[in-house]
């Protein structure tokens, strides 16, 4: 079975309902929205007044040449800068407690939602998806509604409270600047936005090298065997030539965005100078009210930017948000039914009725499938590769549901029952068995989280792990490493045999258990399958064929149907497909070791 992951074309441009709905992220925390936003305010208020108040030291102190008044204002000067300094120390401690907070709650959501969501969401989508979703999207969110939140506040309040100043400077010059700043704003959005769809073709781009460099080294091989080195040199040279033409212009862009606004900034600036210069001998404007305007107008081209910075940044937030809420809106395709039941117990029989499932429609996977498991029957399931197998297990787990026909369990229909009912009495060793951080009993423990260190070690006996645990330096307390990697494939195999030990499960499940370790392994290995499956019911795929020589019954899956059952002496006999799969790799493993023992040969002839 395979899926084919389609990512959704989420939207760059401004979405007012997502942006409602990020604000919703911070509204449990309104109070210390409203803290830090306060806190700016002040701030902003008073960068203004340090440019009033050195307007006031000019005229009133040093012009005026009284010392008194002087000295007063740079005591004020100096106290307001102490209480600035706290209003800083607020809103950076607030926004980013919130921030921090916001990420928490969003990730904690993602990842309780993700405990909810069916096998099959997991199924059809990558991982990388999923994990990108819970760290750099949310990430991105959390930082619009503080960082982004309090740019925008700063940004907004120094120009209006600039203006303001300016107003009771000279209203008729603040008029000059407020005409101008307008002006600043459309052309730093339009600007910004050239960059930014220059900046998305650097990182496509980008990406398609990477991809290029990835490809070429690890198929060096096919490319050295097909002399394929000249044609993709010149492809290469393409996409790192488009590449280049892409970065220049966004660099071009980047480098003309700031000479425009400081451009059209020195025009106000000269307008002001023309007209204020006037003003000084004509209807009486101070030097330090000139000072004052200027400063301010030289003041306020940094907000414009920042607020052009933010709508770009908003952009690629919303396309984030898109992707986050479109996980927490994901739906479970398995659900419990009202009034499903938890008897806490299966007796194990299990039986297929009619059953059509398919992963797609009108792809039929299984095709009206009809088979009758009796308890404690070990049931093996052979055949080739996309025929059905694993989507029969997958049934039983009910990691999918039937698309047609019933799936009973004792008798009754499975989705009469909790999805706990049954996935809590269906136990599974994985051909690709996967351990978690952590000590080799906790990993053991995981299939009963309360069981004691003697029910860990009893379990470990039973599945023959017990003898090569006590030879690790730290026995059961040894480290496991991240997913297993500080053990052998065999020993990470021993020790999940242990853990459905431990589990006692009713219905085992044993997927290719074998297929990734070598012959005097999977000896080892076979003893604990041996003993976990004693008394159960059973359903193993195999390839190895000896594996499952005493199965009760052998099924040969073909294209979503039962193509052979029987014993294994009952279809060697058949001389049918299993027959052939049989002799085939006997055949193999016969020509394997005559191989190894090739010099002995003639004289066992």
């Amino acid at each position: 079975m395979s899926y084919e992951f389609e990512e959704q074309d989420f939207t760059t441009k401004f979405n007012g309902r997502v942006v409602l709905r990020i604000l919703k992220q911070v509204a449990p925390y309104w109070y210390w929205v409203l803290g830090f936003l306060m806190m700016i305010a002040l701030t902003s208020g008073l960068d203004s007044y340090f440019t009033y108040l050195s307007k006031q030291i000019i005229d009133d102190g040093i012009v005026a040449r009284d010392a008194v008044f002087l000295r007063r204002s740079l005591m004020i000067y100096g106290g307001i800068a102490i209480v600035q300094a706290i209003t800083v120390f607020g809103f950076i401690y607030l926004a980013g407690l919130l921030g921090e907070r916001v990420q928490y709650d969003m990730r904690r959501k993602l990842f309780d939602h993700l405990q909810e969501l069916s096998f099959s969401y997991f199924d059809k989508t990558p991982v990388g998806w999923i994990m990108s979703r819970v760290t750099s999207d949310a990430e991105r969110i959390a930082e619009l509604v503080t960082w982004g939140l309090v740019d925008i506040v700063w940004s907004s309040l120094n120009i209006t409270t600039s203006l303001i100043f300016m107003a009771i400077i000279n209203w008729k010059l603040a008029l000059i600047v407020a005409a101008v700043v307008p002006v600043m704003l459309v052309v730093a959005f339009w600007f910004k936005q050239l960059i930014l769809v220059q900046f998305r073709e650097v990182r496509k781009l980008n990406s398609m090298i990477t991809g290029a460099y990835n490809e070429n080294i690890t198929g060096v091989r096919v490319i050295k065997a097909l002399v394929r080195e000249h044609q993709n040199t010149l492809e290469f040279g393409e996409k790192s030539s488009a590449m280049y033409r892409a970065a220049y212009r966004a660099a071009w862009l980047s480098a003309l965005f700031l000479p425009v606004i400081q451009i059209i900034g020195a025009l106000a600036i000269g307008a002001v100078v023309w007209r204020g210069g006037l003003q000084v001998t004509v209807l009486g404007l101070t030097i330090g009210g000139l000072q004052a305007f200027l400063s301010y107008l030289t003041f306020m081209m940094w907000p414009v930017q920042d607020m052009a910075r933010i709508y770009a940044e908003m952009q690629r937030t919303v396309a984030s948000a898109e992707r986050v809420f479109s996980l927490m809106d994901a739906q479970p395709d398995v659900v419990d039914r009202p009034g499903a039941e938890n008897p806490g117990f299966v007796n194990g029989e299990v039986a297929f009725e009619n059953v059509t499932f398919r992963y797609k429609e009108g792809q039929d996977v299984l095709k009206d499938f009809s088979l009758h498991v009796y308890p404690g029957e070990h049931i093996a399931l052979v055949g080739p590769t996309g025929g059905g197998k694993s989507t029969i297990v997958n049934l039983i787990c009910r990691f999918y549901e039937p698309s047609e026909g019933v799936l009973r369990i004792d008798g009754r229909d499975y989705t009469e029952l909790t999805q706990q009912a049954v996935q809590g009495r269906v136990g599974m060793v994985l051909q690709t068995p996967h351990l978690f951080s952590g000590t080799v009993r906790e990993n053991i423990r995981y299939g009963k989280l309360d069981a004691t260190d003697e029910e860990v070690e009893a379990a470990a006996r039973i599945a023959h792990a017990h003898d090569f645990i006590t030879e690790l330096d730290k026995g059961y307390d040894e480290d496991v490493g991240e997913g297993g990697n500080l053990l052998s494939v065999g020993q990470k195999q021993l020790i999940s045999i242990a853990r459905a030990v431990l589990a006692n499960p009713d219905i085992l499940i044993l997927d290719e258990a074998t297929s990734s370790v070598d012959t005097l392994t999977e000896a080892h290995i076979q003893r604990g399958m041996d003993a976990l499956m004693e008394g159960r019911t059973s359903f193993v795929i195999a390839h190895r064929l000896s594996t499952i020589k005493r199965a009760d019954r052998i099924l040969v899956i073909k294209e979503g149907r039962i193509e052979e059952i029987g014993t294994h002496q009952e279809l060697i006999r058949q001389r049918g497909h299993y027959y052939d799969l049989y002799t085939r790799q006997f055949r193999r493993e016969r020509e394997q070791v005559y191989g190894v023992y090739a010099e002995l040969a003639p004289a066992v002839a």
